[in-house]
């Protein structure tokens, strides 16, 4: 969806008010993927682009590496247009795949490497995916060749973990970790990753239109459905690294990015690995979050960029080395993915140094399109304010036709450049998540008089009590006021006079006394009549999604099954 940068809806705030080192309504002209990353390696082709467990690659040697992809897949028979999935880890393999793929003007399929057989499945039937790749390891082989067989999948491209590590850990990774898994040398369908690469990398010309060519499938994460795979464009992946890179009052200086995000995920693929290489940076990858492996990465290569989901920085709180770690290098960290508790930003701030902002975005808009900025005024419990050219509207929540009336909230919706094209093949989902040029977002929102955004909750999470509306995640912002709580969620859960009551769940900090009747006591009297939850229930742990954003679909899941069970009995 195209739209002109004049000002619509709210825009005339940002205007007058914008904090961000840049120009609210700046453009952004049309270039491809593989065209943002030939750019900086024809420029400087021996700097560092990735940084594997000690092991470093250049810009140069990962075109090379990208180029001899790209051979490889078109000598298998692979055009422009066909689906190329990716269900790796963060390893230097996944950026070869990834541009490589887009070079020859094929589409990269995203796809998770905690995903079951039947998550596979289903999105590589979906998306028509013909080749995959993949790595020889135990949690992942088994699960690619299991849908190969049962999938029109026509090739299987296997890498080695030990293959991406510095000589000494790649040793030891064959001695002691071994739990890599034999390929199948006598299935032409599988190919060695170094097989695949065994060529001279010569060039294909394959011409790409940013604006019409998608790049990306990059499927939704299902929290409301069954996941849609998103048409992400050229130009909606360049775009939206750049207007990232453009919010950044330090751009030219040394950029260095802690990469424990997974890269399947849009949000690093966008925030780690497109934005890196539209500033010429350099990436620390990590296989996996471990909190005590991103504490060593930060010391041992002063990285300057930390961005995150609000879980992850609570993990790394709570791992001991962070009250002797050096965080002085770190410069900014960029939380993501869900709400961010103010308790959680402020204590990180405190033990790195570091300064948290808090952003948003979808799938749907390529990774970001709104943050509180580096520098200056930044608003706990907002989402700041859009990436340039960006435009905002809050749409009236009856009729998405209509703008909310003034001064209410309304369901948020932005145009902009890094808006998706579409959904694959689900014509009807296109007709209900755009509202003109306009991509809804199914979040409730309300913009400040200085520009800024501030989520209420989501349309769909919202809880009806007697006709009342009960925003979960106004419950949830009490609940971590008390230093006890760890995490919360709150759903509604069914009744049979009000229709829904709210119910919460948390997880409590180490050596925090509270019972679960203490804490409702606490709690109920903070909140309006028809907010207050008829239980508080305290377990272990709480449902994550696979990037560990909070979940709430399975508690919900849970509390009807315990409902219907009810009713029967």
């Amino acid at each position: 969806m195209q739209h002109e940068n004049v000002p619509h809806g709210k825009s005339s705030i940002w205007a007058e008010k914008y904090n961000h080192p840049a120009r609210w309504n700046d453009s952004f002209d049309p270039m491809s993927v593989p065209d943002m990353l030939l750019r900086v390696a024809l420029t400087k082709p021996d700097a560092p682009l990735i940084d594997f467990m000690g092991r470093k690659y250049s810009y140069g040697y990962t075109v090379a590496g990208a180029r001899r992809v790209a051979r490889g897949l078109h000598d298998l028979g692979i055009k422009k247009g066909d689906r190329v999935g990716l269900f790796l880890p963060n390893v230097p393999h996944y950026v070869a795949a990834y541009y490589g793929a887009m070079m020859m003007g094929a589409i990269v399929v995203n796809f998770s490497p905690l995903y079951t057989v039947e998550e596979l499945l289903h999105q590589v039937e979906d998306s028509g995916t013909r080749v995959l790749f993949t790595l020889s390891a135990q949690a992942l082989l088994p699960t690619a060749l299991e849908v190969m067989g049962r999938s029109n999948l026509e090739h299987l491209i296997v890498g080695s973990v030990a293959g991406g590590l510095p000589p000494g850990k790649s040793l030891l990774y064959r001695l002691f970790k071994a739990r890599e898994v034999a390929e199948k040398p006598d299935d032409p369908r599988i190919t060695a990753f170094s097989r695949l690469i065994d060529n001279d990398g010569d060039a294909i010309a394959v011409p790409i239109d940013p604006e019409e060519d998608i790049a990306l499938l990059q499927y939704t994460g299902g929290t409301t459905g069954t996941p849609k795979g998103a048409m992400l464009t050229h130009q909606n992946l360049t775009a939206n690294a750049r207007q990232i890179a453009r919010i950044d009052p330090h751009r030219g200086e040394e950029d260095r990015i802690i990469g424990a995000l997974p890269l399947f995920h849009v949000f690093a693929n966008t925030c780690v690995l497109n934005r890196t290489i539209a500033v010429g940076g350099e990436m620390v990858l990590l296989p996996r979050f471990d909190a005590g492996q991103v504490i060593a990465a930060v010391q041992r290569t002063r990285a300057i960029y930390l961005p995150g989901v609000p879980t992850m920085y609570q993990a790394l709180l709570d791992h001991p080395s962070i009250k002797t770690a050096d965080f002085s290098s770190l410069r900014v960290c960029v939380s993501g993915g869900a709400p961010l508790p103010q308790e959680v930003k402020q204590k990180f701030e405190a033990a790195t140094g570091a300064v948290v902002v808090e952003g948003y975005g979808l799938t749907e808009s390529s990774g970001v399109v709104s943050v509180n900025p580096y520098e200056g005024l930044n608003k706990i419990g907002t989402i700041g304010q859009p990436l340039p050219g960006t435009m905002v509207k809050l749409l009236d929540r009856a009729d998405p036709n209509q703008e909310a009336p003034e001064g209410e909230p309304g369901e948020l919706a932005f145009a902009g450049p890094q808006m998706m094209k579409g959904y694959w093949q689900k014509p009807e989902a296109n007709a209900q998540i755009f509202a003109g040029d306009y991509l809804r977002t199914g979040d409730v929102a309300q913009i400040d008089e200085d520009g800024y955004i501030r989520i209420v909750d989501r349309l769909k999470d919202m809880i009806s009590v007697g006709g009342f509306k009960v925003f979960p995640s106004q419950v949830e912002a009490v609940l971590y006021r008390n230093p006890a709580v760890k995490e919360a969620l709150v759903i509604g859960i069914p009744d049979t006079r009000l229709g829904e009551r709210p119910k919460a769940f948390v997880t409590l900090n180490d050596g925090a006394g509270m019972g679960s009747l203490a804490l409702l006591d606490w709690l109920n009297p903070q909140l309006g009549k028809h907010e207050r939850v008829v239980a508080v229930e305290i377990r272990e742990t709480l449902p994550k999604t696979l990037v560990g954003k909070l979940s709430r679909k399975e508690l919900v899941a849970e509390e009807k099954e315990k409902a219907a069970r009810a009713a029967a009995s």
